[in-house]
């Protein structure tokens, strides 16, 4: 059997689906352990209420929930409320704070390890520096309060009311001063989101790491780790080698995640990724590759290139400009994928791709085996392009 698919020229293409998934997708390994060697955190989407408004930041929490449980089955922790889950693109902060408990709970059940993002979107329009710190501050003694890690991530109202640097140094240094463990702090360029430009107080790139890296060094006790989200390999892997000791990289990179997560000879990165929510199980196999290799051989470094570097093209699709739009078509594999009902997001963010990215992302997706039922992916492929219109 095989399907037309529609590519943006407004033709048709012949696709054969696969018969069977790629075996890391079909076996959750539940009591294999945590990954070794690196950590991998996936940054999950939450899967709508498809009856409720879609403006009303309603999630089916069944749905959601059982989707951490099948990434935490194969050994990756969850970043959960994160720029994945739609914060500040259709979840709001009550919805995001309930979102932080149910999950912290769940992740206590199962022994699944998590980070949660600390924001201030409850901030909802121009704010003084005072309100962002007090918002600031509140969102961590939600997360911290659940057990969770916390993630600090980038905020639109402080990058709107900062005047230079020093503002930027002052606010993360009194967050840190009262973080009760060590957090994660993310840096989110402005292709995720256009409102974060010149975060740091500069839209010199260099400028802006340096200024980062002043956070860092003024409190490396408080840092467990930087989580970078610019899609530049160099970049990061410069200001990787200058971290101080005991502080780790994430790489939030989804165009050269496989590079960077292998690494070199002077270090490597762990990862915290929105694209290692469709692939989860490609990529854990791929760390549990170099977990088993003999250490100075290359050969688990080849095997885990190998297993993760094919599914690039697949994760440049789905982050391709407006990059912010990524969501959609991870929410369309989870649902091709049989992980959920329904493709409905919050805020009908489902929209916000057309039909020809979306076909491309199914092609792509299949081709790497990520379905546990090909057949149940085609059938809902195919009642997707019905209702645009598309006999395939």
């Amino acid at each position: 059997m095989s399907i037309q698919l529609p590519g943006a020229d407004g033709g048709l293409r012949v696709h054969t689906p696969r018969q069977v998934p790629a075996p890391a997708v079909t076996v959750a390994v539940t009591g294999g352990g945590p990954l070794r060697s690196r950590t991998l955190f996936a940054a999950a989407h939450v899967v709508a209420d498809p009856f409720a408004d879609p403006h009303a930041s309603a999630v089916d929490w069944d749905a959601t929930l059982a989707f951490r449980r099948h990434l935490w089955s194969h050994g990756l922790g969850v970043a959960e409320a994160m720029d994945t889950a739609q914060r500040g693109m259709g979840l709001d902060w009550t919805a995001a704070a309930e979102l932080i408990r149910r999950s912290a709970a769940e992740a206590r059940s199962v022994g699944g390890a998590i980070a949660c993002g600390v924001g201030t979107d409850q901030l909802t329009g121009p704010a003084p520096l005072d309100a962002v710190r007090r918002a600031y501050e509140e969102q961590l003694a939600v997360v911290e309060g659940t057990g969770a890690q916390p993630v600090v991530m980038a905020s639109r109202a402080l990058a709107a009311i900062a005047r230079g640097p020093e503002e930027y140094l002052d606010v993360y240094d009194g967050l840190l001063r009262q973080s009760g463990g060590r957090v994660i702090l993310h840096w989110l360029g402005p292709m995720f989101d256009p409102a974060l430009e010149g975060y740091w107080g500069s839209t010199d790139l260099s400028a802006a790491t340096e200024v980062f890296l002043d956070v860092v060094a003024a409190h490396p006790e408080k840092v467990d780790g930087v989580k970078i989200s610019l899609l530049d390999a160099g970049r990061e892997i410069a200001l990787r080698r200058r971290l101080p000791a005991g502080v780790r990289c994430y790489t939030g990179d989804d165009f050269h995640y496989p590079e960077l997560i292998a690494g070199d000879e002077q270090g490597f990165s762990h990862a915290l990724l929105g694209v290692l929510d469709p692939l989860g199980p490609v990529a854990a196999d791929a760390v549990r590759a170099l977990d088993a290799g003999v250490p100075g051989s290359g050969a688990g470094v080849r095997t885990f290139r190998d297993r993760l570097d094919p599914t690039v093209p697949l994760a440049r699709h789905l982050f391709e400009p407006p990059t912010r739009y990524y969501k959609t078509g991870v929410v369309l594999l989870a649902w091709l994928a049989g992980r959920q009902r329904h493709f409905a997001m919050v805020g009908g963010l489902q929209s916000a791709r057309s039909l020809p990215h979306l076909a491309r992302a199914y092609e792509l997706a299949d081709e790497q085996g990520l379905f546990p039922d090909p057949a149940l992916a085609e059938h809902r492929m195919r009642t997707l392009l019905r209702v645009y219109g598309v006999d395939a």
